[in-house]
């Protein structure tokens, strides 16, 4: 049977694309990918990047207060709502919020296979997908929207006190309490890392941006902006070798090895916030959409969600190599949905 939607994803993007699309009548089909080692180790486990972060205190709607882990365990399903934490704080979570639109996506209809998609065969109609049980689906539009995997270093220190002081994203986490008036470290030479490093200026006491090289690959402007900002220091020749922290406090320090020679710093932060890029999730489509030179799904038509491919179209992360945000992802679903109904609303003329 052709399917009128084909959603690939599980974050932001792909529910509220399936909230859309469900409410458009379009029976969506969400494929949300599978809990499986090899996802496990490049990180696309379902539910994308949000399900891996703590406090989220700056998506619109959950304003703090202590009534939110009430809330949370009345809105989900008893399965669903047993996998998440205790919320002990104030704010909601990753965990909660993505798998308040999870639910909130279901209660529209939308339906969700819990498998990746491994290839697809955009080169004639109907489109097809085939998913990594080897069942074959067929779809009048598809959505894409598998997010970015942010790049690590690859230090065991580092995977233990991810979202304990560890983060890839300061617009994020850079507020919360852990970093106010603290020292923060940086990692990174690029206009990213430069920005990441003058926003966690506004909230920490010290900002430490460590670079591999002697000189930023930013642009001049934004490494002048750097070079002149009091709360900033720049180390240069310097890597990380050791993210130093305990299970009460988590992060607290940085061990740095020189690229030239000199001996190894350690530095006193409470947190280490990596600035060092993200991978699109596109491996699976195999050239099958033009990409940009960054690698992320090229849109098409400006302000729209099409992709080099009529009928296909991209939402979140794995179209975005700037904003990177829950709410940027959220509304890009919202527009690759609209996108795919009026596209098939004019086939049917």
């Amino acid at each position: 049977m052709k399917e009128n939607v084909l959603i690939i994803g599980s974050g932001p993007a792909a529910w509220t694309a399936a909230i859309y699309a469900a409410r458009a009548a379009l029976n969506p089909l969400v494929f949300e990918g599978a809990v499986t080692a090899e996802n496990q180790e490049a990180g696309t486990l379902p539910m994308g990047q949000l399900s891996r972060t703590t406090e989220v205190e700056n998506y619109p709607g959950f304003p703090t207060g202590n009534k939110i882990g009430a809330y949370i365990e009345s809105a989900l399903d008893s399965d669903r709502y047993s996998y998440l934490l205790p919320n002990e704080g104030d704010c909601i979570t990753g965990p909660e919020l993505i798998e308040l639109m999870r639910k909130q996506a279901t209660n529209f209809g939308t339906r969700i296979l819990g498998e990746d998609i491994v290839h697809v065969d955009f080169s004639a109609r109907p489109l097809r997908v085939t998913d990594s049980s080897g069942e074959v689906y067929e779809g009048a539009s598809v959505i894409i929207a598998t997010g970015a995997s942010a790049r690590y270093l690859g230090l065991p220190s580092e995977e233990a006190y991810k979202n304990r002081g560890v983060s890839a994203c300061a617009v994020c986490d850079g507020a919360l309490p852990r970093f106010r008036n603290k020292a923060v470290a940086v990692v990174g030479g690029g206009d990213s890392a430069v920005e990441e490093a003058d926003y966690l200026a506004k909230f920490a006491d010290k900002v430490y941006l460590i670079h591999r090289r002697d000189e930023l690959r930013a642009s001049k402007t934004m490494a002048q902006r750097a070079k002149r900002h009091p709360k900033i220091e720049i180390l240069w020749n310097r890597v990380p070798e050791e993210i130093l922290g305990n299970d009460e406090n988590g992060v607290t320090g940085i061990k740095l090895k020189s690229t030239v020679g000199e001996e190894p710093l350690t530095l006193e932060v409470t947190g280490v916030f990596l600035a060092i890029g993200h991978t699109p999730n596109t491996k699976f489509l195999n050239g099958a959409l033009e990409l940009t030179e960054k690698g992320f799904i090229k849109r098409t038509v400006p302000f729209r969600t099409n992709t080099s491919v009529p009928g296909v179209f991209v939402a979140g992360d794995v179209a975005d190599d700037y904003y990177k945000q829950a709410i940027t992802a959220a509304g890009s679903g919202c527009m690759a949905a609209l996108d795919a109904e009026r596209y098939l609303a004019a086939l049917e003329e």
